[in-house]
Protein backbone atom coordinates (compact mmCIF):
# COMPACT_ATOMS: atom_id res chain seq x y z
CA UNK A 1 0.00 0.00 0.00
CA UNK A 2 1.11 3.74 -0.86
CA UNK A 3 1.82 5.99 1.80
CA UNK A 4 2.21 9.31 1.76
CA UNK A 5 5.01 11.22 3.83
CA UNK A 6 4.45 13.49 6.40
CA UNK A 7 5.03 16.57 4.25
CA UNK A 8 3.02 15.22 1.39
CA UNK A 9 0.50 14.86 3.89
CA UNK A 10 -0.08 18.01 5.00
CA UNK A 11 0.36 20.09 1.60
CA UNK A 12 -2.63 17.63 0.67
CA UNK A 13 -4.60 18.37 3.47
CA UNK A 14 -3.65 22.35 3.15
CA UNK A 15 -4.89 22.32 -0.24
CA UNK A 16 -8.01 20.18 0.30
CA UNK A 17 -8.96 22.18 3.75
CA UNK A 18 -8.59 25.65 3.29
CA UNK A 19 -10.71 27.90 2.00
CA UNK A 20 -8.46 28.85 -1.21
CA UNK A 21 -6.16 30.93 1.38
CA UNK A 22 -2.67 28.86 0.37
CA UNK A 23 -2.09 26.33 -1.74
CA UNK A 24 0.75 24.71 0.34
CA UNK A 25 1.69 24.26 3.76
CA UNK A 26 5.04 23.14 5.17
CA UNK A 27 5.63 22.22 8.65
CA UNK A 28 9.19 23.77 9.53
CA UNK A 29 8.88 22.54 13.35
CA UNK A 30 8.98 18.93 12.94
CA UNK A 31 4.75 18.96 13.29
CA UNK A 32 3.24 15.58 12.95
CA UNK A 33 -0.17 15.24 10.29
CA UNK A 34 -2.38 15.74 13.19
CA UNK A 35 -1.03 18.57 14.48
CA UNK A 36 -1.08 20.04 11.27
CA UNK A 37 -4.73 19.83 10.52
CA UNK A 38 -5.54 20.62 13.87
CA UNK A 39 -3.49 24.05 13.51
CA UNK A 40 -5.13 24.34 9.65
CA UNK A 41 -8.60 24.35 11.20
CA UNK A 42 -7.12 26.78 14.51
CA UNK A 43 -6.16 29.44 11.66
CA UNK A 44 -9.00 29.28 9.54
CA UNK A 45 -11.64 29.57 12.41
CA UNK A 46 -9.28 32.50 13.46
CA UNK A 47 -9.17 33.99 9.90
CA UNK A 48 -13.07 33.67 9.22
CA UNK A 49 -13.67 35.18 12.63
CA UNK A 50 -12.22 37.92 12.18
CA UNK A 51 -13.00 38.41 8.64
CA UNK A 52 -17.01 38.59 9.92
CA UNK A 53 -15.70 40.90 12.52
CA UNK A 54 -13.91 43.03 10.20
CA UNK A 55 -16.39 43.41 7.29
CA UNK A 56 -18.82 46.65 7.33
CA UNK A 57 -22.09 46.62 5.73
CA UNK A 58 -23.01 49.87 3.85
CA UNK A 59 -26.86 50.85 3.75
CA UNK A 60 -29.22 52.79 2.38
CA UNK A 61 -27.69 54.17 -0.80
CA UNK A 62 -30.31 54.30 -2.92
CA UNK A 63 -32.59 56.09 -0.10
CA UNK A 64 -29.37 58.54 0.23
CA UNK A 65 -29.08 58.99 -3.62
CA UNK A 66 -33.03 59.84 -4.09
CA UNK A 67 -32.91 62.06 -1.21
CA UNK A 68 -29.58 64.08 -2.86
CA UNK A 69 -31.26 63.46 -6.46
CA UNK A 70 -34.40 65.04 -4.97
CA UNK A 71 -33.22 68.35 -3.50
CA UNK A 72 -31.03 69.05 -6.38
CA UNK A 73 -33.76 68.51 -8.58
CA UNK A 74 -36.11 71.25 -6.37
CA UNK A 75 -33.27 73.67 -6.02
CA UNK A 76 -32.08 73.20 -9.65
CA UNK A 77 -35.84 74.21 -11.18
CA UNK A 78 -36.03 77.29 -8.50
CA UNK A 79 -32.25 78.27 -9.92
CA UNK A 80 -33.77 77.65 -13.77
CA UNK A 81 -37.22 79.43 -12.65
CA UNK A 82 -35.58 82.56 -11.24
CA UNK A 83 -33.28 82.64 -14.72
CA UNK A 84 -36.34 83.32 -16.41
CA UNK A 85 -37.67 86.55 -13.69
CA UNK A 86 -40.50 87.89 -15.57
CA UNK A 87 -42.14 85.14 -17.26
CA UNK A 88 -41.87 83.11 -12.97
CA UNK A 89 -43.16 85.76 -11.49
CA UNK A 90 -46.10 85.44 -12.93
CA UNK A 91 -46.88 82.24 -13.07
CA UNK A 92 -49.28 80.62 -9.59
CA UNK A 93 -47.38 79.26 -6.73
CA UNK A 94 -49.25 76.37 -6.88
CA UNK A 95 -47.70 75.53 -10.72
CA UNK A 96 -43.95 76.62 -9.29
CA UNK A 97 -44.47 74.02 -6.50
CA UNK A 98 -45.73 71.40 -8.86
CA UNK A 99 -42.82 72.10 -11.51
CA UNK A 100 -40.46 71.60 -8.25
CA UNK A 101 -41.84 68.60 -7.24
CA UNK A 102 -42.36 67.24 -10.57
CA UNK A 103 -38.32 68.06 -11.32
CA UNK A 104 -37.55 66.57 -7.71
CA UNK A 105 -39.12 63.09 -8.44
CA UNK A 106 -37.29 62.81 -12.18
CA UNK A 107 -34.04 63.55 -10.50
CA UNK A 108 -34.52 61.63 -7.51
CA UNK A 109 -34.97 58.67 -9.29
CA UNK A 110 -31.97 58.98 -11.05
CA UNK A 111 -30.70 59.98 -7.83
CA UNK A 112 -31.67 56.19 -6.70
CA UNK A 113 -29.96 54.52 -9.72
CA UNK A 114 -26.60 56.08 -9.13
CA UNK A 115 -26.64 55.70 -5.28
CA UNK A 116 -27.61 52.14 -5.87
CA UNK A 117 -25.11 51.90 -7.88
CA UNK A 118 -22.15 53.77 -5.57
CA UNK A 119 -23.80 51.33 -3.05
CA UNK A 120 -23.04 47.97 -4.77
CA UNK A 121 -19.40 49.23 -6.12
CA UNK A 122 -18.48 49.64 -2.03
CA UNK A 123 -19.58 46.31 -1.31
CA UNK A 124 -17.87 45.32 -3.83
CA UNK A 125 -14.55 46.82 -2.64
CA UNK A 126 -15.12 45.90 1.26
CA UNK A 127 -15.49 42.12 -0.12
CA UNK A 128 -12.38 42.17 -1.76
CA UNK A 129 -10.45 43.92 1.64
CA UNK A 130 -11.85 41.42 3.75
CA UNK A 131 -11.02 38.26 1.84
CA UNK A 132 -7.19 39.96 1.37
CA UNK A 133 -7.48 40.88 5.60
CA UNK A 134 -8.58 36.93 5.73
CA UNK A 135 -5.91 35.39 3.72
CA UNK A 136 -3.03 37.35 5.39
CA UNK A 137 -4.51 36.60 8.66
CA UNK A 138 -4.64 32.77 7.94
CA UNK A 139 -1.40 32.89 6.85
CA UNK A 140 0.03 34.75 9.59
CA UNK A 141 -1.45 32.36 11.64
CA UNK A 142 -0.02 29.70 10.52
CA UNK A 143 3.51 31.04 10.02
CA UNK A 144 3.16 32.12 14.04
CA UNK A 145 2.75 28.30 14.15
CA UNK A 146 6.06 27.65 12.99
CA UNK A 147 4.64 26.41 9.24
CA UNK A 148 6.11 27.93 5.51
CA UNK A 149 2.61 28.65 3.79
CA UNK A 150 3.11 29.07 -0.22
CA UNK A 151 0.62 31.07 -1.55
Amino acid sequence: MNRFSPVSLCIALSVLSSPGWAQSVVPMKGQSSQQTQADINECNSIAASQGTSTSSSSSGGRLKGAAVGAAAGAAGAQVRGNQHDDAYDRVDDDRKQDYRQDRAKETAAAGMVVGGSRQRQERRADQKTTQANTASAYSSCLQGKGYQVNP
